[in-house]
C-alpha cells in the first residue's frame, strides 16, 4: 500500500443531506450535556512541520473520547419503549464508556461485548460507569458480531461505536465545531477505526466548506477500513498488535462508513508504530498532554504528509486519552 492515495468517488446527494441535517440537530440538541471543545494552535508541531497545526481537544471531552458525542445522540433518540429493556454493544474501550455515562443520565442499563485483550483500564472504566462487561476470548469484530447476535436474540437495541448513522450524526458535531471554531481550515487529520468519526466529519464539512480535505490515517498494522476501501467491499485483513487499540478491529460486513467513506475521504495515510509513538512523544512534550495511541495516528499522519501542506491551517483530532499509564511512558521514552 502506498503511504497516500486520493479516493475521487461522489456521495449519493440524498443521503449526504439527510447525513447533514441528523448533524446540524445534534449539533444543538446534545448541548451542553456534550462539551464544545477547544481548538487549540500548536507552537511546537507547526514549527516542526512547516503548517499551521491546530489541535481539536476530544481527549477533553467527557470519558476521554469523542465517542460521547455518538453514544449521547443514540441515546437521545431511542425510542421511550427501549429505555427500560436496555441497550447492548461492543467496544474495545472507548464507545463503551460513552454509551455507559450517556445511557446512566438516561436511566438506561447497558452491556458491552469486548475481548480479553481489550484495555484493563478502559473495562474498569466502563464498569465503574454501570456497564456490564462481557470479556470474550476473541478479536475486536467477532466480539462486535456477537453483541449484535445477542442483541437480535435478546430484543434489545444494538448500538455499533460506528455502523449507524445516529452514532456517525453526533460525531459529526465535530465537524461543525472545526468551522465555527476556524472558518479557514484547509485539511483534517482523523484517525481511522471502523469509520464512524471521520465519516460525520467529512459530511458536516463537504456541505459548511466543501474544499475542506479529509485525510484518514490508519496505522500500518491495522488498515482495516482502508483495505475494504481499496477493495470496494469489506475484507477481512491480516493485523498485528498496534498501539492504536482504538482503531483496532475489522469492519463489520454492510458497514455504512465503507460508501461514506469511499466518498468523504480525500486521502489516506498510513503509520508505522514507531511514527504512532513519536507522535504521542510530539505531543506531550509541546502540549504536555497525555494521548491515547489513535490520537497519536492523527497526529502522525499530519507529519508525514506536512509537505504537502506547508503554510496551510491543519486540524489533527485528538480522539481520546483513555492509555494506561504505564503504557504511554513506555511508548513516549
Amino acid at each position: 500500500m502506498s503511504a497516500a492515495t486520493d479516493s475521487p468517488t461522489v456521495v449519493d446527494a440524498p443521503s449526504l443531506d439527510a447525513l447533514f441535517e441528523a448533524i446540524k440537530q445534534a449539533h444543538v440538541a446534545l448541548r451542553p450535556a456534550v462539551s464544545i471543545t477547544p481548538l487549540t494552535y500548536s507552537d511546537g508541531l507547526s514549527e516542526m512541520t512547516g503548517c499551521e497545526v491546530l489541535l481539536k481537544c476530544e481527549h477533553l471531552q467527557h470519558t476521554g473520547s469523542f465517542k460521547f458525542r455518538g453514544a449521547s445522540n443514540k441515546v437521545r433518540l431511542l425510542p421511550a419503549n427501549q429505555y427500560e429493556q436496555g441497550v447492548i454493544a461492543a467496544s474495545s474501550g472507548n464507545h463503551g464508556q460513552a454509551l455507559a455515562l450517556a445511557a446512566r443520565a438516561a436511566g438506561v442499563a447497558v452491556t458491552v461485548y469486548t475481548t480479553t485483550s481489550a484495555s484493563a483500564y478502559k473495562v474498569k472504566a466502563m464498569r465503574a460507569l454501570g456497564a456490564e462487561v462481557v470479556c470474550l476470548p476473541t478479536d475486536p469484530l467477532r466480539a462486535e458480531l456477537e453483541a449484535a447476535r445477542q442483541a437480535k436474540a435478546q430484543g434489545k437495541p444494538f448500538v455499533s461505536p460506528y455502523n449507524d448513522l445516529q452514532v456517525i450524526a453526533g460525531q459529526g458535531t465535530i465537524g461543525f465545531e472545526l468551522l465555527e471554531q476556524a472558518p479557514d481550515l484547509d485539511a483534517v487529520f482523523v484517525a481511522v477505526g471502523g469509520g464512524g468519526l471521520i465519516a460525520g466529519i467529512a459530511a458536516a464539512l463537504r456541505v459548511l466548506k466543501p474544499g475542506t480535505e479529509i485525510i484518514g490515517c490508519w496505522p500500518e498494522n491495522d488498515p482495516a477500513l482502508k483495505a475494504s476501501m481499496d477493495a470496494g467491499k469489506i475484507i477481512d485483513v491480516p493485523a498485528t498488535d498496534t498501539l492504536s487499540d482504538g482503531t483496532a478491529g475489522g469492519v463489520e460486513p454492510g458497514s455504512i462508513t465503507l460508501p461514506l467513506c469511499k466518498a468523504l475521504v480525500t486521502k489516506t495515510v498510513l503509520v508505522s508504530e514507531a511514527e504512532i509513538m513519536a507522535a504521542m512523544r510530539d505531543v506531550a512534550s509541546s502540549e504536555r498532554w497525555i494521548i491515547e495511541g489513535a490520537a497519536g495516528v492523527a497526529v502522525a499522519g499530519m507529519k508525514k504528509l506536512a509537505e504537502h501542506y506547508q503554510g496551510k491551517r491543519v486540524a489533527v483530532i485528538l480522539c481520546g486519552r483513555n492509555i494506561l499509564l504505564d503504557k504511554f511512558l513506555e511508548a513516549v521514552k
